[in-house]
């Protein structure tokens, strides 16, 4: 039994497909497959259920999985002792983010690491919340930058800063003359969401869930579309496709002429970013020097936290 072997059944439980886990892993299919048949011949066990379409785990499976996501986990937890003992800010950061933050926090975040921690290069992995507790969980992150609520994995969190929403309209829309909007008022007007998968849809959803029916003939709604990036959708609402909300590090800094971001009216609607990391990550020293590059950053119209 090797850790490689252990990494890909995590990957096939993960995936729940043995080409998009040897994708994962880096490896061909036949190399990964042959690897999990050696184990499960070594074993005695049937880890996975062969289906025409998805792989499933077994019961013994399932727990043989859990176990060896812990070793995982502890043998990444001797390298990072290793290297705790000779300079924890030597070396790589693996940093996950989420769609809806990464391209505004990324440019100036790396820039500060760079001038800050030179010896410690970000790696960074964009992705789904869900998709980044899993990698989290597994070793694959050291830590992630995600916005709250989460399900509760065990993880290690600092809060980042929280952040308030605003609501983009087209430049001629009449909502563009106003100095706020409540929610209220978003009912009449065609939504423009992120898709399945997005957590800020989630958050939209929780402003607006008159939303979350997808009815031209619900009361008070004409109808809603999905879009695939915020900036994607920022785009269609300069068109005059409809409205969205977007959060506050979203709003570009120059004006835009197809373009007005107004706030809310009060209650504000926000959400929490915060920094996560496993519990048994050793280098508490890389996870400081990230928060104070991420502190470094202007971070313009969010409510900082240091607590």
């Amino acid at each position: 039994m090797t850790l490689t072997e252990l990494r890909y059944i995590v990957a096939v439980a993960r995936e729940r497909h043995f080409g998009r886990a040897a994708e994962a892993c880096h490896v061909s299919q036949p190399t990964l497959s042959v690897a999990i048949k050696k184990l499960e011949e070594e074993l005695d066990v049937k880890i996975f259920e062969r289906g025409s379409n998805e792989v499933s785990l077994t019961p013994l499976g399932e727990a043989i999985v859990r176990q060896a996501q812990g070793v995982i986990e502890q043998a990444q937890g001797i390298r990072e002792i290793a290297q705790r003992g000779k300079d924890p800010l030597a070396g790589p950061l693996r940093l996950g983010i989420i769609y809806t933050i990464g391209p505004y926090l990324l440019p100036e975040l790396v820039r500060h690491a760079i001038d800050m921690t030179p010896q410690m290069p970000l790696i960074l992995q964009e992705n789904f919340t869900v998709k980044l507790l899993d990698m989290l969980r597994t070793g694959e992150l050291d830590c992630a930058i995600m916005a709250e609520p989460f399900p509760d994995t065990g993880l290690a969190i600092a809060p980042l800063y929280d952040e308030p929403f605003l609501v983009a309209v087209p430049a001629q829309h009449p909502l563009a003359q106003r100095k706020t909007i409540s929610s209220e008022e978003l009912k009449r007007e065609t939504m423009l969401l992120l898709g399945t998968g997005h957590c800020f849809r989630d958050h939209v959803l929780e402003v607006c869930p008159e939303f979350a029916r997808f009815s031209s003939d619900t009361e008070g709604i004409k109808k809603s579309f999905e879009g695939s990036s915020l900036e994607t959708i920022k785009h269609m609402v300069a068109s005059g496709m409809g409205v969205t909300v977007v959060p506050q590090l979203s709003v570009p800094r120059e004006p835009q002429p197809h373009l007005v971001f107004v706030p809310f009216a009060a209650p504000v609607p926000s959400r929490r970013v915060v920094l996560a990391w496993r519990r048994s990550f050793t280098r508490y020293e890389a996870i400081a020097a990230l928060r104070n590059a991420i502190y470094a950053c202007e971070l313009p119209g969010v409510a900082r936290l240091t607590a």
